[in-house]
């Protein structure tokens, strides 16, 4: 099996990434959070600092860029092949209230014949190999023949599919018996997105898609740093592995130079996920939440801990 990191704003940095390679390896690639340039291609400099070279050592990195435009788009692109990046991933399913009503993200469904422009002009002008992570439609997974009708026309590097349409969020379940059939029906390589937060998930998506070899997982990592390595046979995840991750990746935030206020945020973001493998640990989430210092967190942090309530069959369940 194939796995791989989503990019998830705000917790996926690039200071997470090479931790999370270093102690949990397992991921064949990473997907940084999204590139969104402006009308020349320009974007923010924290952006650029999250894909240099240098901070994502030692990992296939893949950028990702979120925009409906080619020409923004390929100025983005050859300034990846220029730091010597080789593939570069398409947003067609961000599904954010503040994304999807400027046509970008999943709202790139709503016009199949301006996606198909799109992607005619990239494919045509990009010297990267480029991928592309979608929803399966807007208001419904129905649309989706329609949807890779487009999407088959091109060399794709990849199809990611999250196996639920824009409306439906993150919430219920993933439409199984269309992503089959858009698997089966997919020139591109498809890789399956979606509610893999243990190991006992994939069964589903396997099941339903026989040889189905690429699998990208999101929440459910965040959660649970070692859910790469449960899924290739590997041990749980332990109390103490868990803690020595969080404690180093308190550390890296603070080497880079971040305030404790931002550094306390990056890591709040993450422990929205994390507190899952402590069932009924509410109380302890809150505190966590609550702490304004550095001090007062990683006493919130330690008392959880000592709680006794982590449990390594624990799972982000939305």
């Amino acid at each position: 099996m194939r796995l791989s990191f989503a990019p998830m704003e705000g917790v996926t940095t690039y200071s997470f990434r090479q931790l999370h390679a270093a102690l949990f390896p397992g991921a064949e690639k990473y997907y940084a959070p999204f590139i969104a340039p402006d009308g020349s291609g320009k974007f923010k400099g924290g952006r650029l600092r999250d894909i240099l070279p240098e901070n994502n050592r030692d990992i296939r990195l893949v950028p990702q860029i979120l925009c409906n435009r080619p020409e923004p788009f390929l100025a983005v692109a050859r300034e990846l092949a220029a730091m010597g990046y080789r593939e570069v991933n398409l947003n067609a399913g961000c599904p954010s209230g503040t994304v999807v009503p400027k046509r970008k993200g999943a709202g790139m469904l709503a016009d199949l014949r301006a996606l198909d422009e799109f992607l005619a002009e990239v494919f045509s002008r990009c010297e990267l190999a480029v991928s592309v992570k979608t929803r399966m439609g807007l208001e419904s997974t129905e649309e989706f023949p329609a949807i890779l009708e487009i999407y088959n026309k091109y060399p794709l590097q990849e199809l990611i599919i999250h196996a639920r349409d824009r409306r439906a969020m993150y919430s219920g379940r993933p439409d199984l018996a269309g992503f089959a059939t858009a698997f089966r029906a997919s020139r591109p390589p498809v890789c399956y997105n979606g509610n893999v937060f243990s190991p006992a998930d994939l069964t589903g998506p396997v099941s339903a898609a026989p040889g189905l070899e690429r699998v990208m997982l999101g929440r459910g990592a965040a959660a649970n740093p070692a859910l790469f390595r449960q899924l290739q046979g590997g041990p749980a995840l332990e109390a103490a592995e868990l803690k020595d991750f969080l404690r180093r990746l308190r550390d890296a935030y603070q080497a880079q130079g971040l305030s404790e206020r931002y550094t306390l945020a990056r890591l709040k973001e993450l422990w929205y996920y994390t507190v899952q493998m402590f069932p009924g640990a509410s109380a302890g989430a809150k505190r966590i939440n609550k702490a304004q210092t550095a001090a007062e967190y990683q006493s919130a942090v330690d008392a959880l801990f000592a709680s006794g309530r982590f449990s390594p069959e624990a799972a982000f369940r939305g």
